[in-house]
C-alpha cells in the first residue's frame, strides 16, 4: 500500500463548537511541524486582519517522527502575533506532541471565538467545547488542578494547555502553559488563546500505534537512543541543565546584568549559577514524553508564611533563559528569590524572558526618572524580589496605563516614556546571550526573534573575524538546517544526533521514502515558506531597530563594533528578503 503523504488536520470552530477532520498538505514538501504550521497559516490565516481577530487561526502541529523516535517531543504553535502583528512560531515540549500523535491528529487548527470562557477537549473519540466561566482569573496551576479533577481521563497520553490572567487580559507577552513545566512562551500565543475565549485545551491520545515491521526501525531507534544516553552528547542537559550557561556567559562577559548595564558580575554570579541551583534547590528532574534525557530541572521553593515555622513549598522549573531573565537581568543575588519571581511569572501566565526583561527596563526607567512610582505603583529596585513579585501581579492584570503598555511589550512602554535607548529588545525581549553582533542581528531579525532561529550566539564565540558575508551565510544555512529539525519536530538539544542523513533514514524506515529522499530540499522549502508567510503579514527588515543599549555592550572581545553591526543587519535583511520572495 503506498504511503499517505498528507496530514490529518482537525479544524475546530469555537463559534459553533464543532470540529471536522481534513486531509491537507504533503510531507514531501513541508515535512510537518514548522512547515505544516506555515502552510496551514497560508491556507487559513487572515494576514490583513489584526492578530486578535477571531478569524485568525491558532495552530498546533507535530511531525512525521513524533512518537516514533527519542526526543521527537516538541509541538509547533503557529499564529499571528499580537506583539508585532506578524506571523510567529513558538515551540513547546511536555506531553502534547505524543497526545496529538495518539489522537491521530497531525495538526489542530482553532478558529473563531467561544461564546463564554471555555475549555476545548479533543481526542480520537470525542470533541467537546465546555463552558468554564468559573475559571476566569485563575492562575495556571489552579486551573490545571481544577481541570484534572473535572475531567478525569483514561487516555494513555493527555496534555493540558491553559492560560493565566495575562492571557485573559490579552497581554502580548502572555504564554500558553503546557503540562505545568513547558510553555509556548514567546510572542503572545497566550493572548491569541485568550482572544478566543479559550481558557484551556485538553488533548487526549487514547489509541495505539504499532511499530514498523522489520529490523531496520529497531536498529535505527537503538542507535539514536544509545547516542543520546550512553555518550557525553546530552550530559550537560541532564546534569546541570542549561542553567550551566549562567557562569559560562558571565565569564565571557556576555551575561546581561541589571538591564544589561554590564555583561558580568563576578562578585554575585556564584549565587545564581547552575551549580548553586543544583546544589541547594534542585528537587528532581523530569522529561518531556518521549525523551530519555530528563533536562527539565525542577527546583524547590520553600517559604515561611506564618511565624511558627509554618512553611509552604512550590515546585518551579528553571533553566538558563528564565534564570537570566529573573536573575541577573533583575540584579538578583539569591537563587530562592529567583525561583520566587519565576513562580509568580508562571502563575500569571507570562513568558518568563519577556516578563523579566520588561521589569528590568521598568526598573532602570524608574531609576532614571523616565517613569515615576505613581506609574509603577511599586518601588522597583534591582535585587528586590518582593517588589518584583508584586509588580508581576500588575503585569498580568494591568491596573493603569503604564502596566497596560508594558504588558504589550517593553518597546510599547519605552516609546511612550521616551526611554527606548535602554530597552533590551531584539524583535522581542532579548534572550540571555550578550555575545555580540551576530547574535544581536540574528534575534532582532530572525523569523521567531529567538536565540533558536540560528546559533548566532555560538558564531560570536567561535569566529574572531568580521566577515559579513560569512556570518550571513552561516545564519541562513543554520536556519535551513533547523527547519528540518523543527518540522520533524525534534528537540533542538538533539541536533547532534539528528542530522539530515539520520532524519532521512528515520523517514525511510517509517515508510516515507520519497520524503526521505527530499529532506534538504524540503527544509529549504520550509525556510522559504515561513519567510513568505511572515512577509505576507507585513514584515519589513528595514523597519527593524536595534536599540542604542546594544551598541554600548562590552564583551570579552571588547566594545561592540557599531559599523559591523549595521553592515550585518543590512546584509541579513537582504538575504531574508530574498528568501521571502
Amino acid at each position: 500500500m503506498p504511503a499517505d503523504y498528507t496530514f490529518r488536520v482537525l479544524l475546530a470552530d469555537l463559534a459553533t463548537g464543532k470540529g471536522e477532520y481534513r486531509r491537507f498538505g504533503d510531507k514531501r514538501e513541508v515535512l510537518g511541524g514548522s512547515g505544516l504550521a506555515a502552510a496551514l497559516y497560508a491556507e487559513f490565516g487572515r494576514p490583513e486582519l489584526p492578530a486578535l481577530d477571531p478569524a485568525q487561526p491558532l495552530i498546533f502541529a507535530i511531525g512525521p517522527l513524533t512518537g516514533c523516535f527519542p526526543m521527537m517531543s516538541k509541538t509547533v504553535c503557529g499564529f499571528k502575533s499580537p506583539y508585532n502583528e506578524r506571523f510567529a512560531e513558538s515551540h513547546a515540549g511536555g506531553r502534547l506532541a505524543l497526545s496529538l500523535r495518539f489522537a491521530h491528529i497531525d495538526a489542530l487548527v482553532i478558529r473563531g471565538r467561544a461564546p463564554t470562557l471555555s475549555a476545548l477537549s479533543a481526542g480520537i473519540r470525542h470533541f467537546e467545547l465546555q463552558d468554564t466561566h468559573y475559571l476566569k482569573g485563575l492562575d495556571v496551576f489552579t486551573t490545571g488542578k481544577m481541570l484534572r479533577k473535572m475531567r478525569r481521563s483514561a487516555a494513555g497520553h493527555r496534555s493540558i494547555l491553559r492560560i493565566g490572567p495575562a492571557g485573559e487580559n490579552l497581554s502580548a507577552i502572555a504564554c500558553i502553559n503546557v503540562d505545568s513545566y513547558r510553555h509556548f512562551g514567546r510572542l503572545g500565543a497566550g493572548a491569541v488563546m485568550g482572544s478566543k475565549n479559550l481558557k484551556a485545551i485538553l488533548v487526549e491520545g487514547a489509541s495505539a500505534m504499532p511499530a514498523p515491521e522489520g529490523k531496520a526501525f529497531a536498529a535505527l531507534y537503538k542507535d539514536i537512543h544509545m547516542q543520546l544516553t550512553t555518550t557525553e552528547m546530552m550530559t550537560k542537559y541532564h546534569d546541570l541543565g542549561t542553567a550551566q550557561n549562567m557562569a559560562v556567559m558571565n565569564k565571557l562577559r556576555a551575561l546581561p546584568w541589571r538591564n544589561m548595564q554590564t555583561t558580568h558580575d563576578d562578585e554575585h554570579i556564584a549565587a545564581i549559577s547552575g551549580e548553586t541551583f543544583a546544589r541547594e534547590l534542585l528537587l528532581r528532574k523530569t522529561a518531556c514524553t518521549g525523551c530519555p534525557v530528563g533536562c527539565v530541572h525542577v527546583g524547590l521553593l520553600r517559604e515561611q508564611f506564618a511565624k511558627h515555622n509554618d512553611v509552604l513549598y512550590r515546585q518551579v522549573a528553571y533553566d538558563h533563559e528564565p534564570v537570566f531573565a529573573t536573575g541577573s537581568m533583575l540584579g538578583m543575588t539569591n537563587a530562592s528569590d529567583v525561583l520566587a519571581v519565576l513562580d509568580e511569572i508562571e502563575r500569571q501566565g507570562l513568558d518568563a524572558i519577556s516578563g523579566g526583561v520588561s521589569l528590568a527596563w521598568a526598573t532602570e526607567a524608574l531609576e532614571r526618572g523616565a517613569v515615576t512610582e505613581e506609574d509603577t505603583l511599586v518601588k522597583l529596585s534591582f535585587g528586590d524580589a518582593a517588589a518584583y513579585r508584586e509588580a508581576l501581579g500588575h503585569l498580568g492584570a494591568p491596573p493603569n496605563e503604564f502596566w497596560r503598555l508594558l504588558a504589550q511589550g517593553t518597546l510599547a512602554a519605552a516609546k511612550r516614556y521616551n526611554a527606548e535607548d535602554y530597552a533590551c529588545v531584539l524583535g522581542q525581549e532579548m534572550a540571555g546571550y550578550a555575545t555580540g553582533e551576530v547574535f544581536f542581528v540574528s534575534q532582532a531579525m530572525g523569523l521567531r526573534h529567538s536565540h533558536l532561529d540560528s546559533a548566532g550566539y555560538s558564531y560570536d564565540q567561535k569566529e574572531q573575524g568580521k566577515d559579513v558575508a560569512k556570518a550571513v551565510s552561516f545564519m541562513v544555512e543554520d536556519e535551513r538546517q533547523r527547519c528540518a529539525l523543527t518540522s520533524m519536530v525534534a528537540c533542538l538539544f538533539a541536533r547532534s544526533a539528528y542530522n539530515e542523513e539520520s532524519l532521512a533514514k528515520a523517514l525511510d524506515v517509517l515508510g516515507f521514502p520519497e520524503a526521505a529522499a527530499n529532506v534538504p530540499q524540503a527544509a529549504a522549502n520550509v525556510q522559504k515558506l515561513r519567510w513568505k508567510v511572515k512577509f505576507s503579514t507585513g514584515f519589513d527588515p528595514d523597519e527593524v531597530k536595534i536599540p542604542k543599549r546594544y551598541r554600548e555592550v562590552v564583551t570579552w572581545k571588547g566594545p561592540i563594533d557599531a559599523d559591523y553591526l549595521q553592515e550585518l543587519q543590512t546584509a541579513y535583511g537582504a538575504a531574508i528578503r530574498e528568501l521571502g520572495r
